[in-house]
């Protein structure tokens, strides 16, 4: 069953049943196109879907610093271990718009944290966005999703550092942030990421 985090929370990325660690997740963002309503001649009401370009990114961590980013512009990590499944300009279309695959065994040994983020690179805040979440699944177990945490309402800002996974003694661990910002794309977010891990 899966868990809903509420902001700074975090959950063990093991498998309760087997005790052992996963070994694939995916980082997935879902939102709709908004929908906005405007009076023509005579009061009548017309509604209109306008699109929002929403980008998904993961920030490889090591030593403090950003060494590597996967985004629209690179859709995979220089050590093979993510893969970006495309850009999504529009939000159209039900479920998951953009996914990042994350095969945790491949994650170069010196990485101690991915961080994942969300910008508007068309500007809207997200107060003016519908329906947007995160979620991460066991990509092994048929896209079991673990955890979600809802993105809709968080305010007037236009980027958000989303969650972490973050290297443990253990395994890995997920840890659901929400951390606002300002920015168009991830490479905008760095300085904000990094913050988030102290």
């Amino acid at each position: 069953m899966p868990v809903t985090l509420a902001k700074g929370q975090t959950i063990d990325l093991s498998k309760p049943d087997r005790g052992t660690d996963l070994t694939r997740v995916r980082m997935a963002l879902g939102w709709d196109a908004k929908v906005v309503e405007t009076r023509g001649l005579f009061g009548r009401v017309r509604r209109t879907e306008r699109d929002i370009d929403l980008d998904a990114s993961a920030l490889l961590v090591s030593a403090g610093k950003v060494v590597d980013i996967v985004y629209f512009g690179q859709l995979r990590s220089k050590d093979g271990s993510l893969q970006h499944t495309g850009d999504n300009l529009t939000g159209a279309g039900d479920g998951d718009d953009e996914s990042i695959l994350v095969d945790l065994g491949a994650v170069h040994a010196s990485v101690e944290h991915i961080v994942f983020t969300v910008n508007s690179y068309s500007g809207e805040s997200f107060a003016e966005i519908d329906n947007a979440y995160v979620r991460v699944v066991d990509s092994a177990a048929r896209d079991a999703e673990l955890a979600r945490y809802t993105l809709t309402g968080s305010g007037p800002h236009t980027a958000l550092v989303m969650a972490r996974v973050s290297r443990t003694a253990a395994g890995w661990a997920f840890t659901a942030i929400g951390a606002p910002g300002r920015g168009r794309t991830a490479h905008e977010l760095v300085a904000l990421a990094l913050a988030t891990l102290s």
